[in-house]
């Protein structure tokens, strides 16, 4: 390093790969397989999916190939939205009298969750408030192996189940290496089915993830690798993908790049983005991903104000291409917002809390809560509640 070069050097780090990722269109029949090949003597698998899937006919595919491995194979299809520890419950007891070695969850980001909570009550038992943190599992978990059928949450490649309290609606994030999926079967082809609102509120999700891994006080070079791929693959396949639905090389690359975003928070944790969004699901019923992309651009700008930040906002726009390094950091900001703008509104998005139904009224409670969120720590730029209250009077107007 040269005297005059002042540029800081990068923070040390461990980085260890706990989810092996099988990519390709129609890799799902590989699903017998892959189970054998981490279960060799394994002869129960329970296949955790919704009822809407069922319909779709993806969990028959999977169920045939685990059967063709000389799986036993029990399917839990009872799956819900935003799953809550009711959902894990009823899950848990149709595991207890299958006694599987092997668990699949095939889906969304509720069907992975409620896979991976169910694991750990099934291994660990308690309560899932009892795994609310970090690192609380003291037992080996069953192997996982996570199929998505979204490109959104990327949960296929994190160690975190979000369980909702159910009497309390409180989002618990139960953390541990443990918990992760031995191996994510990424096959485009089961997102080709998705009907639109999915496909947009979900690929929003996966663009949000890319976004604020990226800048989060966390975010190192690991992450900021696949904050990086995450937001150029997803930004220009999601638009592609709402205006042509069967297009197979967008709908690879939204699930690749989806994948990419859960490994950086995996490395990265989220922001004020999810902080702000998690209350407007659990009390104004608007769905995650729409809620995100709600208070994504407010977010943004406020964060932008943080110099590190701004300048890794900056950085995702010339590595996705968007804008050469002449612009100012200020400059790519307004470049970033202005797609961002625009991917939002083909998504179909309200373009404001108030078109969302959100009541003035409800904002000081809404901010009192985000506040709460434990993914608020994390934000490049501190955020208390009257933050909060600035940033949802922002996205209230629209702003």
């Amino acid at each position: 390093m040269s005297p005059a070069d002042t540029s800081p050097s990068p923070p040390a780090f461990e980085y260890s790969p706990r989810t092996r990722l099988v990519f390709g269109a129609g890799t799902l029949p590989r699903l017998g397989g892959l189970g054998r090949e981490i279960v060799p003597e394994g002869r129960r698998a329970l296949l955790v999916t919704d009822a809407g899937l069922l319909k779709a006919g993806h969990p028959a595919r999977a169920a045939q190939s685990l059967t063709a491995a000389g799986w036993e194979v029990a399917v839990y299809s009872d799956v819900h939205e935003n799953p809550t520890t009711g959902d894990v419950d009823r899950c848990l007891a149709v595991a207890r009298e299958l006694r599987p070695e092997l668990l699949v969850g095939l889906g969304g980001g509720s069907s992975l969750d409620t896979a991976k909570g169910t694991n750990f009550l099934l291994t660990n038992g308690g309560a899932m408030r009892d795994y609310w943190g970090v690192g609380k599992a003291t037992r080996p978990m069953l192997p996982l192996i996570a199929i998505p059928t979204t490109a959104g949450t990327g949960s296929e490649c994190q160690s975190a189940a979000l369980i909702a309290d159910a009497v309390t609606h409180q989002k618990m994030a139960c953390l541990d290496p443990k918990a992760a999926a031995r191996i994510a079967l990424l096959d485009p082809e089961l997102t080709l089915s998705l009907p639109f609102g999915v496909t947009a509120a979900t690929g929003v999700d996966a663009l949000a993830h890319a976004l604020e891994t990226a800048v989060t006080k966390k975010s190192g070079p690991v992450s900021t690798l696949y904050s990086r791929e995450a937001f150029a693959r997803c930004l220009p396949a999601l638009n592609r993908v709402l205006q042509q639905p069967n297009d197979l090389a967008a709908r690879s690359e939204m699930l690749l790049g989806a994948a990419f975003a859960g490994t950086a928070i995996e490395n990265s944790m989220l922001g004020a983005v999810h902080a702000a969004a998690n209350p407007l699901t659990a009390h104004c019923g608007i769905v995650h991903g729409l809620a995100v992309g709600l208070m994504l651009p407010a977010v943004i700008r406020y964060n932008a104000a943080e110099p590190g930040a701004r300048t890794r906002y900056a950085a995702l726009v010339t590595h996705a291409g968007l804008a050469g390094t002449h612009l100012s950091e200020a400059q790519a900001i307004d470049v970033l917002l202005e797609h961002l703008v625009a991917t939002l509104k083909r998504a179909g998005l309200p373009p404001s809390l108030a078109a969302a139904g959100v009541r003035r009224d409800q904002l000081e409670m809404l901010a009192a809560e985000a506040a709460r969120q434990w993914t608020a720590t994390f934000n490049p730029r501190p955020v208390d509640m009257h933050d909060f209250v600035s940033l949802y009077e922002a996205a209230f107007g629209g702003g």
